[in-house]
């Protein structure tokens, strides 16, 4: 695909292109409105544009994650995708995949059970994402994500088919203490946790570690971050929770369980390795044991109530079977 010299149709030359961003796309991050504007174009190449500063908002540098304005005029530098990459898409296998892992679906936005090792969207090293894919399924149709989940993670990720849907949604998950969006995950966690309900009230910061990884931990300089964990059952002496996040921080579950000295089972980034080793040895766990459950929000101002679940993974319903 090539963006044309708009002077000469028949030119073969990408050029520049300053688009006007239209109302009713205030509020869109930068990102996916350029994914909107190049069509085919990998997101790790959007970054890229971004971060060198090819892309401009008003003349200026801007972040992939700047909210937009209407009005706005946004420079996008020449850019050619070969046409092989264009016709490439996912495999069909993937397609299906996530196809019936759609829990739900209505004119306003659909709801996918993610399976984990799926990342939200592609990215480095990722040709294509739960969104990549979905866009794929619904060709011609309006699809954004509302917000995200760990590649690592299974459960519930919602996709809003109109404009005005994302927004409401995305105010909905701005009110303070999970007020607008109540979130519930089942997790776990490695050892013997207290009875009841342990809450964790512990900033976290994202730093970034040799290579470019990202890496979290409570510290004092970060955001802050609440979460509720509740004991469900002990299996094997090992605790099955439930979790509800007052607030949607990066790892913040992962974090704030290490923080407790109760890591997540199968998690090989900040839980315990030998733990990890036995959980793969005695009960087949080969995966982060965290999946996003349940959802419940209202939209038109409350008067619409949803209440999303996806159930839990298969393998990880096999592993808790096999926990005495």
């Amino acid at each position: 695909m090539t963006a044309q010299d708009p002077a000469n149709p028949n030119s073969d030359k990408p050029s520049v292109r300053m688009i006007t961003v239209p109302d009713d796309r205030a509020g869109q991050r930068l990102d996916n409105f350029l994914l909107g504007q190049l069509k085919g174009a990998p997101r790790s190449l959007v970054y890229k544009l971004v971060r060198s500063g090819q892309v401009r908002v008003n003349g200026g540098r801007a972040k992939a994650e700047r909210k937009l304005e209407g009005g706005e005029v946004i420079r996008i530098p020449p850019v050619h995708l070969s046409e092989e990459g264009d016709k490439t898409g996912p495999p069909e296998s993937f397609m299906r995949r996530l196809e019936q892992a759609i829990v739900y679906e209505d004119e306003r936005l659909l709801a996918l059970n993610k399976p984990s090792g799926v990342a939200s969207h592609g990215g480095s090293g990722i040709s294509f994402g739960a969104i990549e894919t979905l866009r794929a399924l619904r060709p011609g149709k309006t699809l954004e994500l509302v917000h995200r989940l760990d590649r690592d993670t299974s459960g519930l990720l919602i996709v809003a088919k109109k404009r005005s849907t994302l927004s409401e949604l995305q105010a909905l998950l701005r009110e303070d203490h999970g007020a607008g969006i109540r979130k519930k995950y089942l997790t776990l966690l490695a050892g013997r946790m207290p009875d009841g309900t342990m809450t964790v009230d512990a900033p976290l910061h994202v730093g970034l570690r040799q290579g470019g990884e990202r890496h979290v931990q409570v510290n004092a300089i970060g955001k802050p971050s609440i979460s509720h964990f509740k004991v469900l059952e002990r299996r094997g002496g090992h605790s099955y929770c439930e979790v509800r996040i007052e607030t949607g921080r990066t790892h913040q579950i992962r974090v704030h369980a290490q923080h407790l000295g109760n890591p997540v089972a199968g998690d090989d980034k900040y839980g315990d390795p030998v733990v990890n080793k036995r959980f793969r040895e005695q009960i087949g766990l080969k995966r982060l044991f965290l999946h996003a459950a349940s959802l419940e929000f209202a939209l038109d101002a409350g008067k619409t109530p949803y209440v999303l679940n996806a159930p839990l993974a298969e393998e990880l319903v096999e592993a808790l079977d096999r926990l005495k």
